[in-house]
């Protein structure tokens, strides 16, 4: 047997290279190149193994967090067939990376993490950075990663990382298992070598199958449909991720049944096609959230039903409603009782369709729906116009973004209260245009995600929109843009504070408190006290972006074209008033608790509306 002489780290980065996937005949890299910051748990390990291996493209973050995000983006524009591996050294360079991990695996999607670790010989104890237990020498931070690692190692010896390799892959590239991905590597064993088999080393093609249901379930689906008079469709991120969207299109255009649209599932059909109602849930649209309330039936096509979508339990109202579920996970296809077709979402759209024939909804039925599209498209419209000089809504700000764009551009967003306007108003034209983190709402996630966006697709324009509070969160990879030639166009709105956690405060009864950014008050010793004076554009601009600062919509529209033709990452600083354009429709709840007792007029009517929305909550078992 041949074998090949080797360090750990250069065996890891030697395996990562060969490793590639194939779905409908394309094959392509799995591993993009890996994002690392060097510290003394791993710069004479991984730093050296990528030193001597450049083709293995090496990228200098600066921020631990960041890079996995970046990573995580990338990997969600890349339908989760393609990512990076994300180095970091033991310590706080390792627990940096916890966030945007936890964010990795909640979203489903691939990011392969290699943290330093202590020494596994134990010579010297403690080491720099070393957490200590009283009880246990077999611990490090890194244990911190078995919650939110879909899979978690840790190399002790080289030998090991024969079987672990392989073993972090199946659950890298698996539709149903994947997140994020954590191999454990102390910085001794980095830097120990070892007679690797040849082998390991071999290119190996990954191969991502499309499987479907048992027939006898893809019959009982369709009988389902076929007793149905309102059946709809719930679209999650599983059908773009699918690459499901055509299947979809054609689906609903021969059955007539509508489709409502999750935060990940946005842009799986047209945003003017007469059958899509929209976002759904508390940040849906009116239709979505009239005829979820009243469906008796539900289709959720690759979505986790998570309690924005389900508006906490109180969106379907009819009391003889059935689910039906196709979802690559068995996990999430079991949810809500219901019949469940595990299997992937382009492969078992187009099975189901086949079997259930000429079905389609009555014709009144898909013209209310045609109607509720109409009516939206009007709102949105409404929404988007300018109705006044100054400084311009929120809502004005996403439409002048919109109306510029092209098809293919994306919108990028993660957090705040800028998340549940684009839901409703974003017309998405194409799948990958509307990139939204809420499965974890990361604030900070939003540069760091639009630099991987970027990488995934250099051709397409990214617009990043970020609130004030994620931004001073996380803006560092605005240097990694610039330093890698990766242009963005970040939108960046200054509203003094933590807007949506302040209207969320309100409508609870706690009037914003601790939500703003203001000097504190020496007269009340709270922090009410003037706005402070931070410069959010001179910070952009330090740090080597371009900054255009519009005083209003007319010259917000002059900054976008300006920005297009830049070629470096742009910002446009733009304030915007406090107050929506939109409400919510219907069942366009989210449960968050009231406190039950106080003195405070606002919070015991705060508390009697929850428990008057708690009434529709149901169970479905």
């Amino acid at each position: 047997m041949n074998s090949v002489k080797l360090t750990v780290a250069q065996a890891v980065i030697k395996y990562l290279q060969h490793q590639k996937v194939e779905r409908d005949g394309h094959i392509q890299s799995f591993f993009a190149g890996c994002f690392g910051i060097f510290g003394h748990g791993n710069v004479g390990g991984l730093g050296q193994a990528l030193f001597q291996t450049p083709e293995f493209k090496y990228y200098q973050s600066r921020n631990e967090q960041a890079m996995v995000h970046t990573a995580a983006a990338f990997a969600k524009m890349k339908n989760r067939l393609s990512t990076f591996a994300c180095t970091s050294s033991i310590g706080p360079g390792a627990t940096n990376m916890l966030t945007a991990a936890a964010g990795a695996t909640i979203n489903r999607l691939p990011v392969l993490l290699l943290p330093g670790d202590i020494f596994a010989t134990r010579k010297v104890d403690p080491v720099l950075q070393q957490l200590e237990s009283s009880n246990t020498q077999d611990i490090s931070v890194n244990d911190c990663f078995k919650p939110i690692s879909k899979y978690w190692d840790r190399i002790n010896r080289p030998e090991q990382l024969i079987s672990s390799l392989p073993a972090a892959m199946r659950v890298l590239i698996s539709q149903e298992e994947t997140g994020a991905v954590t191999i454990c590597l102390p910085q001794d064993v980095q830097a120990e070598s070892f007679d690797f088999p040849g082998y390991l080393f071999d290119e190996r093609v990954w191969l991502i199958t499309r499987p479907i249901p048992e027939l006898e379930l893809l019959h009982k689906a369709a009988d389902l449909i076929k007793e149905s008079k309102k059946p709809m469709i719930i679209a999650g991120g599983g059908v773009i991720y699918s690459e499901a969207t055509q299947e979809l299109e054609k689906f609903i255009e021969k059955s007539g049944i509508p489709v409502g649209e999750t935060f990940a599932g946005k842009g799986s059909i047209p945003f003017n096609h007469p059958l899509n109602l929209g976002a759904t849930g508390a940040t849906g649209t009116e239709g979505a959230n009239c005829i979820s309330e009243e469906a008796d039936l539900i289709i959720g096509i690759g979505t986790r039903y998570s309690d924005f979508t389900t508006a906490s339990k109180t969106a379907f109202q009819n009391r003889n409603v059935k689910f039906i579920n196709i979802n690559i996970s068995a996990f999430d296809a079991f949810k809500h009782g219901a019949l469940s077709l595990k299997g992937d979402a382009k492969s078992t759209i187009s099975a189901l369709g086949k079997i259930l024939g000429e079905f389609t909804t009555e014709g009144a039925y898909r013209e209310r729906i045609a109607a509720f599209n109409r009516s939206w498209d009007d709102k949105v419209s409404s929404a988007y116009f300018p109705d006044s000089e100054g400084i311009p809504y929120q809502s004005e700000v996403i439409g002048a973004v919109n109306d510029f764009s092209d098809p293919e551009d994306v919108v990028l967003c993660a957090a705040g209260s800028l998340p549940g306007d684009l839901h409703k108003l974003w017309r998405t034209k194409d799948p990958k245009g509307f990139h939204l983190e809420y499965g974890f709402s990361c604030m900070g996630y939003e540069i760091a995600g639009g630099l991987g966006a970027k990488m995934a697709c250099p051709d397409r324009e990214i617009y990043i929109m970020v609130g004030d509070g994620s931004y001073l969160m996380m803006n560092s990879e605005i240097v990694t843009s610039i330093q890698e030639g990766y242009k963005l166009t970040i939108i960046l709105i200054n509203n003094n504070g933590y807007a949506s956690i302040g209207g969320l405060s309100k409508s609870l009864g706690t009037e914003g408190f601790g939500t703003n950014y203001q000097y504190r008050n020496p007269k009340s010793g709270q922090l009410d006290g003037d706005i402070l004076p931070v410069d959010l554009a001179e910070n952009a601009r330090s740090l080597g972006a371009e900054v255009l600062t519009p005083e209003d919509i007319l010259g917000f529209n002059k900054a976008l074209y300006k920005a297009k033709k830049n070629t470096k990452t742009t910002v446009i600083y733009v304030e915007t008033k406090p107050e929506r354009k939109l409400a919510g429709y219907g069942h366009a709840w989210w449960e968050v608790p009231v406190s039950e007792i106080s003195e405070q007029k606002a919070v015991q009517e705060a508390f009697k509306k929850m428990r008057d929305n708690q009434k529709k909550q149901r169970y479905f078992i």
